[in-house]
């Protein structure tokens, strides 16, 4: 078999950017198949002809081409790429994962082909008219340092603070609960209907609402999920209750509730709702805040390990309020009235 010329892997160099996975991934085959047959056809003898040499090392021109192209694709799970990502991803129902680009738009496709949202920039809107029997469900996933908007089928629009996962119904079903799964942090300005409760399920506590306007965060690695309700109201309620109104908590706006998971009790506090909603324009304020706990909300907004060796400092509350300042100058304000020494190395910091 005569060996690609010059022309045909110029050719080729072009065209396998353009490819889909499945077709690269034949070729990526059949040039490899090639290129066995040619190492078994070869004459046995102690000088191989100068074209067998050419025809090997072509294929293996363009079996380079394709890896580069598509690099650990070929060789390793998908899911080995996303979990190594800090990119914005979107779960479909069968498993499969697509990354979202916040500088990009797109329709949004099930697993079957059929579009079911918009993704514009930093927001999905899905559809209103989308018809589904049974209960399908997608999971987006927000890395640190992003932050991204979605609106669900009903008109709800939640807002996903960094570090965030929320699992929920590509469309609600009549005569069922809207029924969502959040951990991290989210603001939720849920669509009123008074006929089909909206409840988020966050570690074990349950938020029950017809129609309003409040912040959860619920990150794993704290201990206390917070409510902090901002219009309307809510039933907090743990997850193996059924809601009674006669029973359980029911916060008033301007309110916080914090559910200790360790314990399973509810407490309630009056609370200055803008501390608790301010991330969503992309400021940090902290009231009255241990650096421990202050330390989690700037590795989630920056994107940074933060690794604190001053114990001391671990305990010290804070009042503050950062707006867009880089991470240099959050550290430095510590540092003015706390004298702290830190070092930043490829997004790791280091405090003494």
């Amino acid at each position: 078999t005569d060996f690609p010329t010059v022309e045909d892997i110029k050719t080729l160099l072009e065209v396998i950017p353009k490819m889909d996975e499945s077709t690269a991934k034949t070729l990526f085959s059949n040039i490899l198949s090639s290129a066995k047959e040619i190492e078994q056809t070869a004459p046995k003898t102690k000088k191989v002809p100068f074209r067998t040499y050419m025809a090997v090392a072509s294929s293996l021109v363009v079996l380079l081409s394709i890896g580069l192209f598509y690099q650990r694709d070929f060789f390793k799970p998908k899911s080995d790429l996303i979990l190594n990502s800090n990119e914005i991803t979107l779960q479909l129902e069968n498993g499969e994962i697509q990354v979202i680009s916040n500088t990009s738009k797109s329709p949004v496709k099930d697993s079957r082909g059929n579009v079911v949202a918009n993704h514009n920039g930093n927001k999905i809107v899905y559809d209103t008219k989308t018809t589904l029997e049974n209960i399908v469900y997608n999971t987006i996933k927000i890395p640190y340092g992003k932050r991204f908007e979605l609106e669900l089928s009903d008109g709800t629009v939640i807002h996903l603070n960094s570090g965030s996962t929320l699992k929920y119904p590509v469309k609600f079903i009549a005569g069922e609960n809207r029924q969502v799964f959040l951990e991290g942090e989210a603001f939720f300005d849920v669509s009123k209907d008074k006929t089909h409760p909206f409840v988020v399920q966050a570690n074990n506590l349950n938020i029950r609402v017809l129609g309003t306007h409040f912040n959860v965060s619920s990150y794993p690695e704290d201990a206390l999920t917070d409510v902090v309700l901002v219009e309307g109201s809510v039933g907090l309620y743990t997850q193996n209750e059924q809601f009674d109104v006669t029973k359980n908590i029911v916060l008033k706006p301007g309110y916080k509730g914090i559910f200790n998971r360790k314990e399973g009790t509810i407490e309630t506090k009056s609370v200055f709702t803008a501390v608790y909603t301010s991330w969503m324009q992309g400021r940090l304020t902290f009231r009255n805040m241990s650096f421990e706990d202050i330390s989690k909300k700037l590795e989630r907004h920056y994107n940074v390990t933060i690794v604190n060796q001053n114990k001391k400092l671990s305990n010290e509350k804070f009042n503050a309020t950062f707006g867009d300042e880089p991470i240099e100058k959050v550290l430095s304000y510590f540092n003015e009235i706390h004298g702290i020494k830190y070092t930043l190395k490829n997004n790791e910091i280091l405090i003494k």
